[in-house]
């Protein structure tokens, strides 16, 4: 009888998803006989799995795809906080994804995605569901793993970009504020901070006060710096709104937006320096993995085959101290990794002069 493995990708996407399918797919082949596994596709993550959106792939389609961006699955958000809610559709959304498991004959579920993947996964592995699930997420915010797939590509990304608005900061003498994703944590906005030679960090995790961003500013200036490049986390907060309660501090920002354009602005109204903003956004997610992310989400995709052919399900892989392992989703399911304001790459950071406004 074939095994019948089941794989989706949730939440946003990031390079290195297909990476990891074609890396689980072909160490499954190899292991167990291509003849003897039958991968079933589930489109748009787990909108796909509660509507029943499944279809048995062919090993061709597994070919060319290391070096694709995206996901050949599609992928949708569909939110923890809503798994467990009956909505106007009248949707069980749980028993619905249960339902479409055990119709499909599956043996096991890959789950590849981020935090909200990872919980969803444990829901359904406490539903009696074989679950495996594997870390993507450029947030590099997943706990228990050192690493996600998704990560060092965005890093190269989001570096090119500080390292390009270098030479037209330089060429106006002006101010360049690159927003950053990370609302939560701020690794990419450190790691592409630190690569790419900012001069101001601002983190989720270390909120700022403005008079320090703009005396810091100022004091390039005195130096005869005649530009001055932040790499700045779409989630950062000043000491102020950092202290508001959680719900306050989502009202003001979608109130207000994100706290980037107030910081050009005030840093412009304080020093009379030229401020211009710049966000690339969603560029950070697409394009090809770097040859990091392609060598990665390799490994990930054949450990996890490794944890099939053992029976060793409610795991999710995870990179510890340079080895590829796996973690118990009951132990990492929920929890963030957040960056250490005292850790060793912000030390490092503050080591070369760079402030992070506090």
């Amino acid at each position: 009888m074939k095994k019948r493995i089941g794989i989706l990708t949730s939440g946003g996407d990031c390079p290195g998803l297909n990476a990891t399918i074609r890396g689980a797919v072909k160490a499954c082949y190899e292991r167990f006989g291509e003849d003897n596994v039958q991968i079933v596709g589930i489109s748009n993550g787990y909108y796909g799995l509660i509507h029943g959106l499944c279809r048995e792939m062919q090993p061709s389609e597994f070919s060319g795809i290391l070096t694709q961006g995206g996901t050949i699955l599609g992928t949708k958000r569909q939110p923890f906080k809503m798994m467990t809610v009956i909505g106007d559709d009248n949707i069980n959304k749980v028993d619905n994804m249960v339902q479409t498991y055990k119709k499909q004959k599956l043996d096991c579920l890959l789950t590849l995605g981020g935090n909200g993947t990872h919980k969803t996964s444990k829901l359904l592995a406490d539903n009696g569901l074989h679950v495996i699930g594997l870390p993507k997420t450029i947030d590099n915010d997943l706990y228990g793993t050192d690493v996600t797939f998704g990560f060092h590509t965005a890093v190269d990304i989001a570096t090119d970009a500080l390292d390009r608005l270098h030479t037209t900061a330089a060429s106006h003498s002006r101010i360049m504020v690159c927003e950053i994703m990370g609302n939560r944590a701020g690794w990419l906005t450190l790691y592409a901070g630190i690569a790419g030679g900012a001069d101001i960090i601002l983190l989720p995790e270390i909120p700022y006060d403005m008079d320090k961003v703009c005396d810091a500013v100022v004091k390039r200036a005195q130096k005869g710096k005649t530009f001055s490049i932040l790499a700045v986390a779409e989630g950062v907060n000043d000491l102020k709104i950092a202290k508001l309660k959680k719900k306050e501090r989502e009202k003001f920002h979608a109130e207000n937006g994100n706290d980037t354009n107030r910081i050009a602005a005030q840093i412009e109204k304080n020093t009379g320096i030229e401020a211009r903003v710049c966000v690339p956004g969603h560029m950070l997610r697409g394009g090809s993995p770097s040859a990091y992310d392609r060598m990665l989400a390799t490994q990930f995709g054949v450990h996890a085959a490794e944890l099939i052919a053992d029976g060793r399900f409610g795991r999710t892989v995870a990179s510890v101290d340079g080895k590829i392992t796996s973690n118990k989703l009951d132990d990492i399911a929920g929890k963030k990794k957040l960056v250490d304001p005292k850790g060793q790459q912000v030390k490092t950071a503050r080591d070369l002069g760079i402030s992070f406004g506090d």
